[in-house]
């Protein structure tokens, strides 16, 4: 017998169902869909609410929620940048020990499936003990962020990052003590402690990293990826400042991105996050190669990154989806809108995509964020496939009085958090206005957690 859920409408790539029935069984997994109730169904769940596809949040940080809006007192006569905001989130990493980080992912990861995601990439390189030291299971700070995300609901791809170097040619700084494996052998290790670790929740899967050029010796990069898992995702910060494209250039003669492409096989496996700052010719490699762009924007925006070539790239063809990195903004509806609004207002037009702006951005994060976190499907929703959805008010007045052409780009373009009526996991709310199932308990741990760090 199904459990069955009956929505207002819900969105397929070409475009909305009306009246929707969807049926799943006991572990969520979608066995009907159609506009007609299923003979077999035990009862309907009548749902007002317009249901979207679970977002997939392809790069996140965790720790780095404690010091969200820490960092945003500027001392007159100093500048502040990229590189000094970097010396925060050191003192950020360096205090919290396991049972913390593991509150501050849980709340992060609640609060992202409150406004809409549904599956998490957790780009990891906070591996070690407060001293530098590993601890006795390689991968307990890993261990800890499935746990989190267990507590919260979330769906996690674990990124182990490989992290080796204090930037192009340059040793280790002592600050970045607990991120560091000295060879890729240790790495590898690591990465198989992180495998064992994912067996503790079913909805864990793996991916592995380097995280940047300038992080680790140029030929281990190669090494790594050459020699890594065939079959899983391969995540890299690349290009994301300026003078990391310098340094880049003053080390190898090469600009980061043009030795990514130069040097390895770049294809449809590589997550490239941010690649903010790329020329001509590297902007039509990276589009053909077919490999995804993680793009970023409240970080991006906040740490004064620089703005992608998003116009161009995608009329190249280009692949690319969302992540929140630093988690200083979590609502992916606004990520989307920063993404267009920014090209906007570089090329003074209105049309950074061509036809429907708002199918194109939901479909191609959608699309390209599941492939981020290893995951490999062919519509939004389809049998066969778990029901992860964020679902709609379909009554919130504007997209009530609203034809189904437009409703689309109605709750993308206008919409905030507030009109969400709750996400659905696996066929399960995990929120339901507004209130998080497991909130009693990841709430006060969080609070914990915060009143030992002190940072706030």
């Amino acid at each position: 017998m199904l459990k069955c859920f009956h929505f207002t409408a819900l969105l397929q790539k070409q475009g909305w169902l009306e009246s929707a029935y969807v049926g799943v069984d006991a572990k969520g997994i979608i066995q009907y869909l159609n506009t007609t109730p299923p003979n077999s169904a035990i009862a309907v769940e009548s749902v007002q609410g317009l249901t979207l596809p679970g977002f997939q949040n392809a790069h996140s940080h965790a720790f780095q929620y404690a010091m969200a809006g820490l960092a945003e007192n500027h001392p007159a006569g100093v500048d502040d940048d990229f590189w000094t905001w970097r010396e925060a989130m050191y003192q950020c990493a360096l205090v919290v020990d396991p049972d913390q980080a593991q509150a501050i992912a849980a709340m992060l990861y609640a609060e992202m499936v409150r406004v809409g995601y549904t599956h998490v990439a957790e780009f990891h390189y906070l591996h070690h003990d407060k001293d530098g030291k590993p601890y006795a299971q390689l991968a307990e700070m890993g261990l800890r962020m499935v746990e989190a995300a267990k507590q919260a609901g979330i769906k996690i791809t674990l990124i182990p990052v490989f992290y080796q170097k204090g930037g192009f040619g340059l040793e280790p700084q002592p600050r970045q003590r607990r991120f560091i494996c000295q060879t890729d052998d240790e790495y590898f290790k690591l990465l198989d402690s992180s495998a064992q670790a994912i067996k503790s929740y079913v909805n864990a899967q793996l991916g592995f990293s380097v995280h940047s050029l300038r992080a680790v010796d140029l030929n281990d990069v190669k090494t790594t990826f050459e020699q890594g898992p065939k079959t899983l995702p391969f995540h890299i910060h690349v290009a994301e400042q300026k003078k990391e494209v310098a340094d880049c250039l003053a080390h190898c003669n090469k600009r980061p991105m043009q030795w990514l492409l130069d040097n390895l096989n770049v294809n449809e496996r590589f997550n490239l996050v941010h690649s903010t700052h790329i020329d001509d010719g590297e902007l039509v490699r990276l589009a053909k190669s077919g490999a995804n762009v993680v793009l970023c924007p409240s970080t991006e925006g906040n740490l004064g990154d620089g703005i992608f070539r998003m116009k161009e790239y995608v009329k190249l063809g280009g692949k690319w989806c969302i992540g929140t990195d630093s988690h200083i903004g979590l609502n992916p509806l606004e990520e989307f809108r920063m993404i267009d609004y920014r090209q906007r207002l570089m090329t003074n037009h209105r049309n950074t995509f061509e036809g429907d702006a708002a199918a194109y951005l939901v479909n191609e994060a959608t699309a390209s964020g599941r492939k981020a976190m290893g995951i490999a499907a062919t519509d939004h929703f389809e049998i066969g496939q778990p029901l992860d959805a964020v679902v709609y008010q379909s009554g919130a007045h504007l997209v009530a009085n609203t034809s189904a052409k437009n409703r689309l780009a109605t709750l993308v373009y206008t919409g905030d958090t507030s009109r969400i009526a709750g996400t659905i996991i696996n066929g399960k709310w995990v929120v339901k206005d507004q209130h998080h199932q497991n909130g009693h308990a990841i709430k006060p741990a969080f609070a914990k957690a915060m009143r030992e760090i002190k940072n706030r």
